[in-house]
């Protein structure tokens, strides 16, 4: 997975850096090597909002890309509950696609017919 982290309105240090990198090690085994993830650390400047911490992803798989944003008093919250919203949708696309193959794989069986054979 190859991982990008950004800020606006905010320094990234390695510390955060290093904490989503960790958080994120569970989307990382259910997705292939090449996938790109770009996370955009954010804090709301608006003083009305108690929620000011902003964690926004976006996942690039291959034939979809998954979107994720989640706010929180607390950053590593914001990071925690972003990172459980992208396992789930993560598990989600896979469980689809397996189903959908799975209908597909199955042999279509004709229901039986009972036929008479009459002699005329």
């Amino acid at each position: 997975m190859q991982l990008r982290v950004k800020g606006k309105n905010l320094e990234v240090n390695d510390s955060m850096r290093s904490y989503v990198e960790r958080r994120l090690q569970k989307l990382d085994r259910r997705v292939h090597d090449l996938t790109e993830v770009e996370i955009e650390l954010a804090v709301e400047k608006k003083p009305s909002i108690a929620e000011s911490q902003v964690a926004e992803a976006t996942v690039h798989l291959k034939g979809h890309t998954l979107r994720a944003r989640e706010a929180a008093r607390d950053m590593k919250s914001a990071i925690d509950e972003l990172a459980d919203k992208l396992v789930r949708q993560v598990r989600d696309l896979h469980d689809k696609r397996v189903a959908g193959r799975r209908h597909f794989d199955e042999p279509e069986v004709a229901d039986p017919v009972e036929t008479e054979i009459t002699d005329s």
